[in-house]
């Protein structure tokens, strides 16, 4: 049996909208709660702070490498099965990290809840690109995008301030709590009509043939490189400074608020502006943030970039993501998953090339190399969304 695209069937509910939004919302503040929390944690475990570094590494890498058996099993079983089952499982995988006795407990638990979260924001991506015509798509992801973001900006300011004042174990077990609700409340959100699955590698030979689909991987991945590459380095090019990390915590925050700001703009500019505007927006935002944060590494420029950052991945990463939701329609959560592979590996790419340069305190060059790198980027997107009608 060979799969078939599921159409649309209607415009997005709002309960159900909610609730995307809320796993969304759980899953980015699992995914980056760990960061302002690792220098407070291994004195408490008893661990070297590179031992503890080693929880927030695998859980980056099992939700990386989970994004594409996540995909094929929401194409074969079902979208909302795949999310509860996937929160199912991280419930008592972030409580068992609250709970853990001494580091490598924490790293194992860590990683099984980045493996189970994975599911959450490209199973909702999907959801959307099922029920939503394309037409109108990009409007119920710029409302998502604006949770993911929140949950991004509530977990690097939120955690630091839980641990520092009560316990990093609050931290952990407040997302594992909230996926065991929702595994039950899903209940409620209607599965999209499809057609599964013949065969496991389906979905695979579906995407991976499609010329398409691999332009908009590559795209993806630049801009894994471009943004979430070289965004690690903006709280590091202020401690090199003397800058606390505390308030290098909180300018990088501000990345979360510029995308929730952007991406109420985004929805309204729907329709009014063509794809490709949108993403050249959001390219310029990008480019300017990086030439102000290698003109200056002070904390008044690194806000005012932190902040056109946010936007930028507003303007452009919303706008990819819509479009990626449309090129593999017979395999749509497989392409997403694909999509988010790319972008997660570029960003892991460009991280670890631009180390040795962090390391040596180089970061006007990280960040003006980023700026150049902006220009293929946004020219590639921009050119390909505006041939892929």
């Amino acid at each position: 049996m060979t799969i078939t695209a599921s159409a649309p069937v209607a415009a997005l509910p709002a309960s159900s909208l909610r609730l995307l939004r809320t796993a969304g919302f759980v899953s980015n503040f699992d995914r980056f709660c760990i960061a302002p929390m690792l220098v407070l944690i291994a004195p408490r475990l008893g661990a070297p702070l590179p031992t503890v570094v080693l929880a927030a590494s695998v859980y980056y890498l099992a939700y990386g490498l989970m994004q594409p058996v996540w995909g094929v099993a929401a194409d074969r079983w079902g979208r909302v099965r795949v999310m509860r089952v996937s929160l199912t499982g991280a419930a008592p995988a972030a409580l068992a990290s609250a709970l853990a006795p001494d580091a490598p407990t924490l790293i194992a638990a860590r990683a099984l809840a980045g493996a189970f979260f994975a599911a959450s924001i490209a199973t909702s991506l999907t959801y959307v690109g099922d029920t939503v015509p394309a037409a109108t798509r990009q409007r119920p992801l710029s409302e998502l995008m604006t949770a993911f973001a929140l949950g991004t900006a509530v977990a690097t300011v939120v955690a630091g301030a839980l641990a520092h004042y009560l316990t990093w174990r609050l931290v952990f077990a407040l997302p594992g709590v909230l996926a065991a609700c929702l595994a039950v409340a899903l209940r409620r959100l209607p599965e999209p009509e499809r057609t599964p699955a013949g065969s496991l590698s389906a979905p695979f030979r579906a995407v991976l043939s499609s010329p398409r689909q691999w332009f908009v991987m590559a795209v993806a991945f630049l801009e894994g490189a471009v943004l979430l590459g070289f965004l690690t380095y903006l709280a590091p090019a202020l401690e090199a400074r003397g800058v606390s990390a505390v308030l290098a915590g909180a300018v990088t925050a501000m990345y979360g608020l510029g995308s929730m700001a952007a991406a109420q703009v985004v929805r309204r500019l729907v329709g009014r502006w063509s794809a490709a505007g949108l993403i050249v927006a959001g390219g310029a935002q990008m480019a300017v943030a990086y030439l102000l944060a290698g003109y200056s590494q002070s904390p008044g420029p690194l806000v005012v970039a932190a902040l056109l950052l946010g936007g930028g991945w507003s303007f452009m990463h919303s706008t990819l993501q819509s479009w990626a939701t449309t090129v593999s329609p017979a395999a749509r959560a497989t392409g997403v998953a694909m999509f988010g592979v790319a972008l997660y590996t570029g960003s892991a790419a460009a991280g670890a090339l631009a180390a040795p340069t962090a390391q040596a305190h180089h970061y006007r060059v990280l960040f003006w190399l980023a700026a150049l790198l902006t220009v293929p980027l946004t020219t590639a997107a921009a050119v390909g969304r505006a041939r892929c009608r």
